[in-house]
Parts: structure tokens; sequence; C-alpha cells
């Protein structure tokens, strides 16, 4: 056993006298869908509803004396440190981006109480950052890095103390999501060898590749926040010293997208609420294939921090993702009839969900803007068909980025 495997240990032990390990539970769904022992160790069901906690936790049970604490987070680091200084009765300052969900900044609140206040700055978390940085030198507090420090690689360590004890061996294949790197460093270190890795990152947000790619951790130059748990631009240093070595052949990005699908079945089908970064590891499973049959794997769903107010936007996004809403505009011609001709064209399973349409006087032909749903991505071959064969003009815009910010 390695230094580093005895550390993780006594703080995973140290942390059963202030929350209870996160459970690891077979999945029947995935395992028959992916032909392999699919297995989800449950951080969305930590007190703070993910693996934050953790090395919050472990730095901050090392440093007793510390008077006041900085952190800098878009959500969930924010809600690991309110959660730790409620409890252990020492002040905090946590900065967030102004873009942060508001379930989180109340949540946040909620775990810290009077022993903490949150400042909103920036639109980004990297902007945040700077700002918690420079206010901490000057206050004379404590940084808690939300990843790049190594008693926080350490507390997520106990993520992988846990599975190897819950399942009585190393797993087969670990599969992990990364934002800053924390939790992948500290399983990584932790199993060593032992297992096969696939590392995920959101596409929008793919740093730990991008510093493979470049043999650096480097900046990106736009990060998309929508998985704003696993959305930042450069991955920490400490951290990628650790995971420098992985390969790109094992990581993976995932279009956000792609992601809202993944979100949309373990809510309705296993009645799991995973935020986007939290379904990373899950929706991972589609891009492994035969690698994984027969295999035990652990997917990390990292957490569940999730908004419903976001329900709606996760939803339009997994049925255009999936072809099975497409918004396009039609050129009608503005004659009596015209509209209903069109309307005998949808099949028994076409549902208007959206259709805008103001005659135009004076011209021979208006513009029409439909959302139309489906039951499959095929159904719009044969409406298009029939659109073009009756003489109707149309322009598909659903992927049409530019035209999607303003009318879908």
């Amino acid at each position: 056993m390695t230094d580093f495997n005895a550390l993780a240990r006594a703080a995973e032990e140290a942390m059963r006298e202030v929350f209870p390990a996160t459970p690891l539970l077979r999945n029947d769904h995935l395992s028959a869908r992916f032909g392999a022992d699919v297995y989800l160790k449950r951080e969305d069901l930590s007190p703070v509803r993910s693996y934050k906690l953790r090395g919050a936790f472990n730095a901050m049970r090392k440093r007793p004396d510390v008077g006041l604490y900085v952190a800098a987070s878009a959500g969930n680091h924010a809600q690991g440190v309110a959660f730790m200084c409620r409890h252990l009765d020492v002040k905090g300052v946590i900065y967030m981006p102004v873009t942060t969900p508001q379930q989180k900044i109340q949540k946040t609140r909620m775990f810290g109480g009077d022993n903490i206040e949150i400042r909103l700055t920036g639109d980004y978390f990297d902007d945040c950052l700077t700002a918690a940085q420079a206010y901490c030198a000057e206050a004379d507090g404590h940084f808690l890095s939300p990843f790049d420090d190594e008693d926080v690689i350490e507390g997520q360590a106990s993520v992988a103390v846990e599975i190897e004890r819950q399942l009585g061996r190393v797993p087969d294949h670990m599969v992990i999501p990364v934002g800053g790197g924390g939790l992948s460093a500290g399983v990584l270190s932790y199993f060593g060898t032992d297992t096969q890795y696939t590392f995920v990152e959101p596409s929008g947000g793919a740093c730990l590749r991008a510093a493979l790619m470049a043999g650096k951790p480097v900046a990106l130059e736009t990060v998309n926040t929508f998985a704003d748990g696993a959305a930042v631009a450069k991955i920490g240093e400490r951290t990628f010293a650790r995971l420098k070595g992985v390969g790109l052949a094992n990581s993976l990005t995932i279009p956000e997208d792609r992601l809202c699908t993944t979100m949309m079945e373990m809510l309705n089908v296993e009645g799991v609420v995973l935020e986007p970064a939290g379904a990373l590891s899950v929706d991972a499973l589609k891009d492994l294939g035969q690698g994984i049959l027969g295999r035990t794997v652990v997917c990390i769903t990292s957490g569940g921090n999730f908004d419903f107010e976001r329900l709606p936007e996760v939803k339009e996004r997994g049925q255009r993702y999936s072809g099975i809403k497409k918004y396009f505009i039609l050129r009608l011609p503005q004659r009596p009839g015209a509209l209903k001709d069109f309307l005998n064209l949808l099949g028994p399973e076409d549902d208007i969900a959206r259709f805008e349409y103001l005659k135009k006087s004076a011209r021979n032909f208006g513009s029409v803007l439909i959302g139309i749903e489906t039951s499959a991505p095929e159904n719009f071959e044969r409406l298009f068909a029939q659109i073009t064969a009756h003489g109707f003009s149309y322009q598909d815009i659903t992927d049409d980025e530019i035209l999607a910010q303003f009318v879908i």
C-alpha cells in the first residue's frame, strides 16, 4: 500500500464521523443495455449531493486553526465548503459566478448558514476564481481550491476507497467525469494500474483533453457552462501532474445536448436526478461498446444538484439531439386552404409544438415557424418528402445555432 493510499483510507475513515459512505449500486437497466455489470457510485446522494464534500472535509480537517476560508466554485465545491464551515463553526467567504443556477446558490446558503458569505462575481468560473484569490490575499485567509490541492485530491480519493470495500475488489473499468481533475486524479492515484479508465468531459469544457494534446495545462478560449459542475477552462497543475500519462485514447468528450438524453433517461426510467456533469459517466457507456462487455464497470455519478426550472431546456435539447424534434420555416402560399393542405401532410405521430404565422399583406407567400415533435427520427424523412412533393418549400433551422438562439 502506498503512502497516498494510506492517507486516502485515513481520510475516508475520518469522514464517517460527519457523513455516511455513498452507496455503490448495480444498475439493472444499464447492465442489460450495455452487456456489463454496471455499478453507479452515487455521489449524488451525499449530504451536499456531490463528491465535493470529501475534498473540502479533508483539507479543512487538517487546518483546524484557520480563521477564514475562501473558496471559488460554480456550485458543488461551494456547498461542500459551506457544509464544513458550519460543521466546524468557522468563517467562510465563497465566490460563485453570477450564472450559477439558483438552486446551487440557495443550497450553499442553507448548508453554510451564518458561517458563510456568498459573493456572486463574473460570468465564468475563472473570473470568479481570480476575484476569490485576490480577496483571500487581501484578507489573509486560506484559499481552498476546488481541485488543485493535494489534500483535496486525497479527500476525493476516498471515493475509490469506498468502491473497493463495497465491491470487494477493484473494478475492471472506472468511468470518471473530469472538471478540474481532483476526483479523477484521486481515483487514479489510489487504484493505479489495477483498473482501466475512461475520463469523460463535456465538449464545451474539455480541459484535460486540451492539456493532454499540449503536454501541459492550457486555458480553453471559450467554455460552455451548461455542464457547470465540469465546465473548467484550465485543468489544475497538481491534478494534471497525476493525469498526464492517461493518454488520449482513454479520454472522451460528450456533446452537451447528448448529456440531456441521458439525464432524461435516468429520470424517466430510473427516477435518478442527475445534473449535467453527474450524467457524464453514464452517457459515456454509449461510446465504450465491446470494450466493456462482460466486465464490471463503475460509473461515478458525481452530482445531482439540478434545478428543475431547467428541465424544459434539458428535454428540448435532448429531443433535438435525438432527432425527434425539429424546427423549420415553411414557405406557405397565401391562399385559402393552404394551411389545411399542409396539416393534412402530418403523420399520426407528428405533433405541432410551435406555430407562428402572421399573414403578410400584398405578398404571394408567407413564412411559418413550425416546431414538430414525433416518436422517431425517420418520421421527418417522410414528412419532408411529403412537403416537397406537394410543392411547398422549407428550411430546417434545428441545428442553426444563430437562428435557434432567437426563435427556439
